[in-house]
């Protein structure tokens, strides 16, 4: 009868041959990855509905509420402030308490105020909510980042990232139809208009899932109950290991005062800058080359975050096995900028959507590559607050990025300006990435 081989103890005295504890190691990253990743993917895909589909609300809202582009701008970009004052606290309290309850917390707050722009009628109240939507997220993204820290080493978290952040890509594919359905389809029924059944009905997943949370995530490794004592010791010390090389603790003047911080918030602004010009623009850019139907526009807009998830695991993967981080990072976003500047010179459908794909592409996988950086040189209580400070400061990019975009199209009446402005950012961000120390982060 055949037995099942039982891995030593790690650390025990005694060790697996190499070729064997490598295939251990390999298969317990494989188990964590299947375990985590998909529900975390399925909870930000939740998050980034709530978040962005204000932007094929647009495409009814505007009219029947008589809102400007400046005033659709401001309110998108408000989401950003609440998320900025909330962020960092946000994220050493999950440190403090477990991520298991905060983030279920988070999920199930946002869920509710989602559901409540089906009530909107003034620009006063659309400004409000946004900004209690900003607050009720604050530190759902930031809080996984630092969750991953908790589970995988420096040389294994960018295809985790990678993999995470797909569900930027996947809420496109998932939400672009959806919500171009559910406008076309529920537009009038029960006497609300299409917009107002999309809030309400894309509240629901993330209700769901908040719920979920309590039962199904683990605080760490430790509390794992589906992980064995072998596969236990093994993650722990390779966490352990990673991070005994980073900073720790550091004082909040040191903080403050670190310039690497403030140069990656700069970086992941612009990129911040460039994903949000993409995300709460592209109904309306998909609408002017002629598409007229809420379900096309949809439809078409899936079509960029479909590329964005072949790119996404391809560069997460070459950039772990060449553990070389920033030109992973600065190349796709190089790439979305030359997009972005050409998209304007595109007259016909099948070529601006071309360009979309590779904006999409490039930007959604700078998004992912950017948090091997910080991650990489912070621990600890650095981390959750590092993490945190990074997000918020450049999450106000999510502020700038609707309200002057739409503000310069309403300027001169043309998209132009507004991805040319896009455009120059994204290229800054890529040129900052260079003054990152290689031997820092390529590890």
């Amino acid at each position: 009868m055949k037995t099942k081989y039982v891995a030593p103890a790690i650390g025990a005295g005694v060790r697996m041959p190499r070729a064997e504890e490598a295939s251990f190691e390999s298969r317990t990253y494989g188990k964590v990855t299947r375990r985590l990743i998909p529900f975390l993917m399925l909870c930000y895909l939740g998050a980034y509905l709530d978040r962005v589909n204000v932007g094929f609300a647009k495409l009814q809202m505007l009219n029947d509420l008589q809102f400007s582009e400046t005033i659709y701008g401001l309110g998108a970009g408000i989401f950003f402030l609440g998320y900025f004052l909330f962020e960092v606290p946000s994220n050493v309290i999950l440190h403090k308490v477990g991520a298991r309850n905060w983030l279920a917390r988070i999920m199930l707050t946002w869920a509710v105020i989602s559901a409540g722009f089906a009530f909107v009628t003034t620009p006063t109240q659309f400004y409000v909510l946004r900004f209690l939507l900003g607050v009720a997220e604050a530190g759902f993204a930031p809080g996984v980042i630092l969750y991953m820290t908790y589970w995988f080493p420096s040389e294994r978290r960018a295809k985790a990232l990678s993999m995470f952040f797909m569900a930027i890509a996947l809420a496109g594919i998932v939400g672009g139809p959806l919500s171009g359905w559910i406008m076309h389809a529920f537009h009038g029924a029960h006497d609300l208009a299409g917009w107002k059944w999309l809030f309400l009905i894309e509240a629901l997943p993330s209700l769901l899932l908040g719920i979920a949370i309590l039962s199904y995530l683990d605080n760490g490794i430790r509390d794992a109950k589906w992980l064995s004592d072998q596969e236990k010791q093994l993650l722990l010390r390779n966490v352990e290991g990673d991070n005994a090389q980073k900073v720790k603790h550091i004082s909040v003047r040191a903080f403050m005062a670190d310039r690497r911080l403030w140069l990656m918030a700069a970086i992941y602004f612009c990129v911040v800058l460039g994903q949000y010009g993409l995300t709460f623009w592209l109904p309306t850019i998909v609408r002017k080359t002629g598409v007229a139907d809420p379900l096309w526009v949809g439809v078409l807009t899936a079509v960029p975050y479909l590329c964005a998830i072949v790119a996404l695991p391809l560069i997460g993967r070459s950039a772990d096995r060449s553990r070389e981080r920033r030109l992973h990072l600065a190349l796709p976003m190089l790439v979305a900028a030359a997009a972005f500047a050409t998209l304007p010179m595109l007259g016909s459908i099948p070529a601006a959507i071309a360009c979309l794909c590779v904006a999409a592409a490039g930007i959604i996988s700078s998004s992912a590559q950017f948090w091997a950086l910080p991650t990489a040189m912070l621990g600890g209580m650095s981390a959750a607050a590092g993490i945190a400070a990074v997000n918020c400061v450049a999450n106000l990019a999510g502020f700038f990025s609707p309200a002057i975009v739409g503000w310069l199209n309403d300027l001169t009446g043309r998209s132009t300006a507004g991805l040319v402005f896009i455009s120059a950012t994204v290229v800054l961000g890529a040129l900052l990435v260079f003054l990152v120390p290689a031997r820092t982060v390529n590890r």
